[in-house]
């Protein structure tokens, strides 16, 4: 059965694609350069953030265009679990709610269903295939 939007899906799919590459790659911007600046007012830049802020770069911009964007989904969804894993989780503060790391489980997800899904329609791949797109 579909849902409300069913026949639209596709294109709320893309929707969700494009918006997601484009919020996480701002988040490898402020890692490597410092913009947008961050509240908690950043720091040195660690050979550890060096590298998750390149993936979070060209992972999001990968993904919002839709270029091999479920390899980069896959690559940065991994990078969201050790996220989770390395910097939030604890067993003092064991729900993504106490120790601030929701932000870093909902994108492991939403990340990884991108993976499952691929790049869709209103993409970089779609134009390469001659706009024919698996759903």
């Amino acid at each position: 059965m579909d849902g409300f939007l069913g026949r639209y899906a596709s294109y709320v799919y893309a929707i969700l694609r494009i918006v997601t590459g484009f919020l996480f790659m701002w988040h490898g911007t402020q890692k490597l350069f410092g913009f947008p600046p961050s509240a908690s007012g950043g720091g040195e830049l660690s050979a550890v953030m060096a590298i998750g802020g390149g993936i979070e770069l060209i992972g999001g911009i990968m993904i919002m265009i839709g270029l091999f964007a479920g390899f980069a989904a896959f690559i940065s969804s991994g990078l969201m679990a050790v996220a989770y894993f390395g910097w939030h989780f604890s067993m003092q503060a064991f729900l993504p709610i106490q120790n601030k790391g929701e932000l870093a489980v909902l994108y492991c997800f939403v990340l990884l269903y991108i993976a499952a899904r691929g790049s869709g329609v209103w993409s970089v791949d779609s134009i390469f295939r001659g706009g024919k797109v698996a759903d």
